[in-house]
């Protein structure tokens, strides 16, 4: 992709990584939290796998894995491939939601992976953050400053499992996790999403933050959102994608139409 085309910008992404990891504070508990899904997945597989490339943010999957016996490659989601491939498994946490060209990603880790090897990944989804969306909304209208590119543009779980076919993938699989988090106030928010390096790296992001009037308006609806503890729920959605590289004698999904039983009359009640 051309640098002017590029929807993120690569080099805050690398700058706001290296901030959250210098800052110690310990707000990666959404990561670890799919990255032990992930791990769940992998130990349900009935095979062995000895060379794994790890995308994520952060060492915490590399770590767990390199646990379990497994060399692991780290690498960087903007350079692939990476040399030391083929691998027999590929996993990623927490930065496929911030790639530009993601079909043209997919299609570069199925290349490196061997036949018949796994693809793991989860990533921010589109039900994330609706709260926040909505602050923003409140602070612009405060603002008379109209709608500004300042949350990122995110997939749902149907387009993630069109990308994987798209990008090659044998036996596709999507889901997702809802997870609601309680903050005493917006600023609490943020600053876990600043120590998550989850803030906004959009090229075109909104030039400037808000005033004070923007502010207070954004914190005032956020804060209405609030339950009996004071603290107001946020949700964050976490997409699960599932694949593996095409190989002979995998199983194959059943041909559209192929089926003996009618729908219909497996639908009727049972007398």
């Amino acid at each position: 992709m051309d640098a002017a085309d590029q929807l993120f910008d690569r080099r805050l992404i690398a700058i706001r990584r290296k901030r959250a990891a210098l800052s110690g504070l310990d707000a990666s508990y959404l990561h670890r939290r799919a990255a032990d899904e992930l791990v769940e997945r992998l130990d349900m597989v009935a095979r062995p796998f000895a060379a794994a490339l790890d995308l994520s943010s952060d060492s915490y999957l590399a770590e767990r894995l390199r646990a379990r016996g497994l060399e692991v490659v780290e690498g960087d989601e903007d350079r692939l491939p990476l040399p030391g491939g083929p691998f027999d498994l590929v996993v990623s946490v927490g930065v496929l939601d911030t790639v530009g060209d993601l079909p043209g990603t997919l299609a570069l880790i199925r290349r490196a992976l061997k036949p018949d090897g796994l693809f793991l990944a989860a990533f921010a989804g589109a039900g994330s953050l609706p709260r926040l969306r909505r602050a923003m909304r409140a602070a612009e209208e405060a603002e008379d400053a109209g709608a500004g590119p300042r949350l990122h543009p995110q997939i749902d779980v149907r387009a993630a499992g069109d990308l994987l076919v798209r990008a090659g993938f044998a036996l596709p699989v999507a889901d997702r996790e809802v997870i609601d988090v309680r903050y005493t106030s917006l600023i609490g928010l943020i600053a876990d999403l600043r120590a998550m390096a989850a803030t906004n790296v959009l090229v075109n992001r909104a030039s400037r933050p808000f005033g004070r009037k923007g502010l207070a308006a954004a914190m005032a609806d956020f804060a209405a959102g609030a339950g009996a503890g004071g603290k107001t729920a946020e949700r964050f959605e976490i997409l699960y994608l599932s694949a593996w590289a095409p190989a002979p004698g995998q199983p194959q999904p059943a041909r559209r139409g192929s089926g003996t039983a009618s729908l219909a009359d497996a639908l009727k009640p049972k007398r």
